[in-house]
């Protein structure tokens, strides 16, 4: 296969060839003890770094799981694992009898896992046992080179001069069996990612970028172990929640939301496939809502949330009779700073400081051609131009490390942060 200049990129007018199926065919799905054990014998002898991808069924299912586990290493080949077929039997509803690959793990432990988009996939490879010690993200790595498209596809197309079709991306990886052009598929998702990585570490080494991509990599790595964060009162993310401005109202969409998360979890299906958002909302924007109320609401009319009447009007119950004191809060107080917007109010010392950090984080990401949020976590930033501390640089390298920003990171944005702070009169008190 013919490289394709990275500098040329793509042209709308070039139909570039398909990447239509893997040079080895598709791989036998690995679904018993005997085939995972022979697939960690090859890979344990395998040579380099391991590829590996995972297919989830957002969208459809509760679960985040991962349903498809893809891995490729030099020398042993494509391997497709399926977790649930090696799942033993659940001992009830609430056991999500989930695949032990701690095995697999242990034998690949030494070599580095590449991964693209790692955020995304780390915690459901974690849940089977899959946590790597050292990882590369190709899609990180393309930001911090400043690739405007850094999708896996776009990637590809940009180095290897092929197309990778991702028709099945949005799939229902859940479903069994799976259609062989879903596993055709889920190969060419690791066909070329060790030869990717290659090229992606040559790049960053040829524009002084390695260092930030061993300690992005590293960051990502040592959080690949530990369960997602879970949200403070997530029921507040309910699409259309700002249209609710009462107490009773927020009651309402809490009880529903929380009704209609046991549902799901019960059924194992997306909360959006039970009830959706939008009918949540408009319910508790209604006035004393009751039945008629509820059956006033399309989203109700949906055959699954059709089946849970008696449960909708339960939750509603339970919110309209709460006391007022046990009512949540139509504003909470804020987790850190204020919206910026507010700031020249609120506090015109801590937006003197905000503006000029703003620009400077945009020049300073330009000049270095990578995407600001990746040069520093903004709200890393606001908060320090929100409450700083005094105005020197040990001071501030300080905060900014206690929050979670690397040293390649603090090593660019320090000076000019500090000097920002000393130039406005340090700390108002915010």
């Amino acid at each position: 296969m013919s490289a394709h200049d990275p500098s040329e990129g793509t042209s709308a007018e070039v139909e570039l060839p398909v990447l239509a199926e893997p040079a080895d065919g598709v791989p036998p799905v690995v679904a018993t003890a005997d085939a995972l054990a022979d697939s960690i014998e090859a890979l344990a002898a395998g040579s380099g770094p391991v590829a590996i991808d995972a297919e989830r069924a957002q969208g459809f299912r509760y679960s985040a799981r991962a349903y498809l586990i893809q891995l490729r290493r030099a020398g042993a080949g494509t391997h497709l694992i399926d977790p649930d077929a090696l799942a033993p039997e659940p001992k009830d509803v609430d056991d999500p009898a989930l695949a032990d690959l701690a095995p697999l793990g242990s034998a690949i432990q030494d070599a580095q896992w590449i991964i693209h988009a790692a955020t995304q996939d780390t915690p459901c490879l974690a849940e089977v046992g899959l946590v790597p010690t050292s990882l590369f993200d190709t899609e990180l790595a393309g930001r911090l080179l400043g690739y405007p498209k850094v999708g896996l596809g776009a990637l590809i197309e940009r180095f290897f001069g092929v197309r990778l079709l991702k028709e099945h991306s949005a799939a229902d990886w859940s479903s069994r069996p799976l259609p062989h052009d879903w596993l055709n598929y889920a190969s060419l998702d690791v066909e070329l990612l060790v030869e990717l990585r290659d090229r992606l570490a040559e790049e960053l080494t040829g524009a002084s970028k390695d260092e930030w991509a061993r300690q992005e990599f590293a960051h990502l790595a040592a959080l690949a172990a530990r369960p997602p964060q879970v949200r403070q009162d997530p029921w507040r993310r309910t699409s259309g929640i700002h249209s609710v401005r009462t107490g009773v109202g927020l009651a309402i969409v809490r009880e529903l939301w929380q009704t209609r998360d046991e549902i799901a979890r019960r059924l194992d299906r997306a909360p959006g496939r039970v009830l959706q958002d939008v009918a949540i909302t408009e319910l508790a924007g209604k006035p004393k809502p009751g039945r008629t109320e509820l059956r006033d609401v399309a989203g109700f009319h949906r055959r699954t949330a059709k089946r849970y009447e008696t449960e909708w009007l339960d939750a509603l119950e339970r919110a309209q009779r709460l006391p007022r004191a046990e009512l949540p809060p139509v504003h909470l107080p804020p987790d850190g700073p204020p919206p910026p917007r507010s700031w020249e109010s609120k506090d015109p010392a801590a937006y003197a400081r905000f503006v000029p950090m703003r620009a400077t984080m945009g020049e300073l990401a330009t000049e270095l051609q990578l995407p600001p949020e990746n040069l520093l976590t903004p709200d890393y930033w606001r908060r320090l131009a929100w409450q700083p501390p005094e105005a020197t640089e040990p001071a501030v390298d300080d905060f900014l490390a206690a929050l979670g920003a690397r040293p390649w990171q603090r090593e660019i944005v320090v000076g000019p942060l500090t000097r920002i702070i000393a130039e406005q009169g340090g700390p108002s008190g915010g």
